[in-house]
């Protein structure tokens, strides 16, 4: 199996939570990381700085790139991504994990917060994505197996995962749309885009602001970060266009022990995540 020493790998909304648990994942390996984030201040609400990320990340074995990054902002982008090429020298990997939450009915939901999903979640996806396109042509053609890894659920238009919160579900879906336009887009060139979702609740800051929502019954994000090395690591010519779960994904390679994963061990009525039939 390959493994990542010396890939330069790009992630969105790396100061905490899942997109750090990925980081720290793939720096075992000695690869470069480009974190992405807007928090460089501490915010006592949502603990994590690009800063403390990069000292993890560095602890966990990678170089470490930080830019402090709006990815709604084109020219933003573009200097994150020009940054990380200068520093080095290309990108093999992008990690769209970047994304925008509010679980609200319509009347409840300020066009605010609808355009903050949607900036955020669809066109900054489509957006990286975009900026980063011509280094992944180039990772491709020097035969480093580029991917593109979207933190985006498998696409399932059943009334009941859009009813109670509209403009949460089509950003997120608009992820996943990037995950299956892409696919087919890219696969000639020979770079892998791919989605990655958790069966069960996560615990992270942010799922920490979601009123009632008890993180002694999630998983930690570990789990995804593990599942993610797997996609990241598998052959992109030939691993496109899925829409993976974490567990079942693990569990395909041999993984039979998931209590670790748990935040609580021996727990067993895990709250489910969304958009998982």
């Amino acid at each position: 199996m390959m493994n990542l020493q010396g890939k330069t790998i790009l992630i969105t909304g790396a100061s905490r939570g899942i997109g750090l648990a990925m980081a720290k994942r793939v720096a075992a390996d000695g690869a470069n990381l480009v974190l992405l984030a807007k928090t460089v201040e501490p915010n006592p609400k949502l603990p994590g700085t690009l800063a403390s990320a990069a000292a993890e990340v560095q602890a966990a074995g990678g170089q470490v790139l930080t830019v402090q990054t709006d990815i709604r902002d084109d020219a933003a982008v573009a200097a994150a991504v020009a940054a990380a090429v200068q520093r080095f020298g290309g990108i093999d990997i992008l990690v769209n994990n970047a994304s925008a939450i509010s679980l609200t009915p319509t009347p409840m939901t300020p066009m605010k917060k609808f355009d903050l999903m949607f900036g955020v979640n669809v066109r900054g996806t489509y957006l990286c994505t975009q900026q980063c396109l011509p280094e992944l042509i180039k990772s491709a053609e020097a035969g480093r197996n580029p991917h593109v890894l979207n933190m985006s659920p498998p696409l399932s238009m059943k009334e009941h995962w859009f009813k109670g919160h509209v403009a949460y579900t089509m950003a997120k879906y608009g992820m996943s749309q990037c995950t299956l336009g892409h696919a087919g887009e890219f696969r000639p060139l020979g770079i892998a885009v791919n989605s990655l979702w958790p069966r069960t609740a996560i615990a992270t800051a942010a799922m920490q602001m979601i009123p009632g929502i008890d993180l002694n019954l999630c998983r930690k994000p570990e789990i995804l970060a593990d599942a993610a090395y797997l996609i990241l690591t598998s052959d992109a010519r030939s691993t496109s266009g899925n829409f993976f779960i974490d567990d079942e994904l693990l569990a395909r390679h041999g993984v039979t022990e998931f209590d670790r994963y748990a935040v609580v061990p021996g727990t067993q009525n895990f709250i489910p995540d969304f958009f998982v039939d």
